[in-house]
């Protein structure tokens, strides 16, 4: 008795049972309107092997649409008003995802994937102003549903009547959509386009329309999944990026294509959200935890245990060889005489700016965040071009970078210049872990799993007020005395010119070769003796010391750091940069981060619905620029060559196979 009386106390704070059953409830409601986004994404890429960006936005779109339609409704309807908005605003977004993907997606369907991923990115900066421009700024809560506005007791706890009306719905589309998927014609085709689309058309089927079907029934799912929580949850504009977040998890955790791993994997993470949330702040073993902070961060933990132990997902199957991110690139050759005499002369521009402060005050400023910004995307492209691996997390070492140097100058208090030495490192020893379980994966999954470690290492810098200063970042980081103004602008030059020139000298060593040879034929490079894994690991943690080197760079400019600076979206804006300059050019980051950057600063500064204007752009781009903007010029140079090398004077010299014979 007394031993069981001593061990109490060593678990402190355990809810009691009727708290956690209401969680878990809860739990479940969530976990339906997950899957019914999951849903659509995962049979949108099922057949048309699109990883849609702006499915979140589909979401938004079904919340923002049910409000507007509920409110005019029911003040004719009454309470029937209600349910019929949510049916027309799910239908509505059906359609307007119809139009999507006959207007563009149509024309993308042959790019390389990531360009893909590029377009529908650019559709979510569309949408998110035409939704701002449209109902505002300001959050819109909806009507209570009618009937179900009330709460039934449980166990001496009130859980909302809606919440089981929430519960059913899931399993119902589920069912719904495994019989449209096996009973019907349609269904059958579209089983038969994820096993082999080019089979479908070789036996008459118009993929084009079957492809606008599959993409309007996704997009429903998701305007209905939004248009559901109308009595639970405010239209916001945040819910798009913040959506298709916990949507690619629950796809990729479940398996790609798998509707009924979608709703295990939407079950899991809602039922262990719920835990984490109703376990709260506990103390085990003296040791304080607090669950309810694991929240923001717990369905990428799963997704990390789950691609680490079955890269497939729960329910999926081993992924096929994905086509390439781009078309066979040309072998690489060292810049001629001319490019090295562009390129020194860029160089002496770029050194002489300072110098004409008086008439360019702020270009100085600017050029130096655009390089900061070109250093970012040379070391993302370093593994995504050459080395073919796809990362949707780089961010993480950006930032590690950037509070490593805060954290030993401001915290250790260790010399600006060794701070700013060991702060790369830093990035680069968190590369070393994370790329040494991403390498083992390929494809969506290894873009998932570098997304995921990218999340954990935000969730910990966004809650770790003592040391990051948490939410608020840290402040007050500048270079020495002797270092300041201009003399900074020209360590910058000098250090991502040279990294820059580092990183083109390995691609053309031995290293660089055997990288390329892993990323276009793992099984010949691995016959041949190269450890490909190895080759692929020691890429990633040179990309990540590049990365933190520019985060470094950035913290030491800025003077201060917060957690937004490696968020998803930092992440996103370098992938923006590398595929907008051309991820088959060794020139393509450095064009595509100053595009990006000089794009960024100048739209914003010309209107509030700046995020609509560079969406368009980059649309423009990608259905311009095929293969980036360095890609482009370099095709049309080649082009160029070619007319001169065949014009009718040059031919004319040349002599024919009779004449050399004579």
């Amino acid at each position: 008795m007394a031993d069981e009386v001593t061990a109490l106390p060593q678990i402190e704070g355990v809810m009691d049972f009727s708290a956690l059953f209401s969680q878990l409830l809860n739990g479940l409601a969530e976990a339906s309107s997950l899957f019914l986004v999951a849903a659509g994404l995962s049979l949108i890429f099922g057949v048309t092997r699109i990883v849609n960006f702006a499915h979140g936005s589909f979401y938004m779109l079904g919340l923002y649409i049910a409000y507007s339609i509920v409110e005019h409704l029911m003040g004719s309807m009454g309470a029937a008003g209600f349910w019929l908005g949510l049916a027309l605003a799910a239908i509505s977004v059906g359609l307007i995802g119809a139009v999507v993907e006959i207007v563009l997606l149509r024309r993308i369907y042959k790019a390389p994937e990531l360009f893909q991923l590029l377009a529908t990115f650019a559709l979510v900066l569309v949408i998110n102003d035409a939704v701002l421009g449209y109902w505002g700024a300001e959050e819109l809560l909806g009507r209570r549903a009618p009937g179900l506005s009330g709460s039934i007791d449980i166990l001496g706890r009130q859980f909302p009547t809606y919440n089981f009306f929430l519960i059913a719905i899931g399993p119902v589309v589920l069912g719904l959509v495994w019989l449209l998927l096996v009973r019907t014609r349609w269904g059958v085709l579209v089983r038969a386009a994820t096993q082999d689309r080019e089979m479908l058309g070789a036996l008459g089927v118009n993929q084009a329309w079957l492809f606008t079907s599959v993409f309007a029934l996704g997009a429903m799912l998701a305007g209905l999944g939004g248009a559901v929580q109308l009595p639970r949850e405010p239209a916001s504009l945040s819910l798009d990026l913040r959506t298709i977040g916990e949507a690619f998890v629950i796809v990729v955790v479940g398996g790609m294509g798998s509707l009924p791993g979608a709703y295990v994997a939407a079950l899991l993470i809602a039922e262990i959200k719920a835990l984490c949330i109703g376990l709260g702040s506990m103390t085990l073993f003296g040791v304080s935890v607090s669950f309810s902070k694991l929240t923001l961060v717990i369905e990428f933990l799963v997704m990390a245990v789950v691609l680490v132990i079955r890269p497939w997902g729960l329910m999926g199957k081993p992924q096929a060889t994905s086509r390439n991110s781009a078309p066979v690139e040309a072998p690489m050759r060292p810049g001629s005489a001319t490019f090295r005499w562009l390129i020194g002369a860029l160089l002496l521009g770029l050194a002489v700016l300072p110098l004409l402060s008086s008439w360019l005050p702020y270009a100085s400023v600017l050029t130096q965040d655009v390089l900061v910004t070109v250093l970012f995307a040379v070391s993302l492209h370093f593994i995504m071009g050459p080395g073919g691996l796809h990362s949707f997390g780089h961010a993480a070492y950006f930032g590690l970078g950037a509070y490593g140097a805060a954290i030993l100058f401001k915290v250790l208090t260790m010399p600006m210049p060794m701070a700013f030495a060991f702060a790369p490192l830093v990035a680069g020893l968190g590369a070393f872990v994370f790329g040494w379980f991403c390498v083992r994966l390929s494809g969506v999954y290894l873009a998932m799993l570098t997304l995921a470690f990218s999340q954990i290492v935000w969730s910990v810098v966004f809650q770790w007020e003592d040391v990051t200063g948490g939410s608020n970042g840290i402040t007050g980081i500048w270079p020495s005395s002797w270092l300041d103004g201009t003399r900074y602008y020209y360590l910058t030059l000098v250090l991502v010119a040279l990294s820059i020139f580092l990183v083109r000298r390995i691609l053309f060593a031995p290293f660089g070769y055997a990288l390329r040879a892993a990323r276009d034929s793992a099984l010949r490079a691995d016959a041949i003796g190269i450890d490909v894994k190895r080759v692929q690991w020691l890429a990633f943690v040179i990309a990540g010391v590049f990365a933190g080197l520019a985060g470094t760079l950035y913290i030491f400019s800025k003077g201060s750091i917060s957690p937004d600076a490696m968020a998803v979206g930092k992440s996103v804006d370098g992938l923006v940069m590398v595929l907008l300059g051309g991820i088959q050019n060794l020139l393509g980051p450095v064009v595509g981060a100053s595009v990006f950057s000089v794009l960024q600063d100048s739209i914003m500064r010309a209107t509030d619905y700046w995020r609509a204007v560079f969406g368009g752009v980059i649309l423009l781009l990608v259905l311009v620029f095929a293969q980036g903007i360095a890609g482009f010029f370099q095709q049309v140079g080649g082009g160029w060559h070619a007319w001169r090398y065949r014009s009718p004077a040059r031919e004319a010299s040349v002599p024919t196979a009779m004449e050399k014979q004579a």
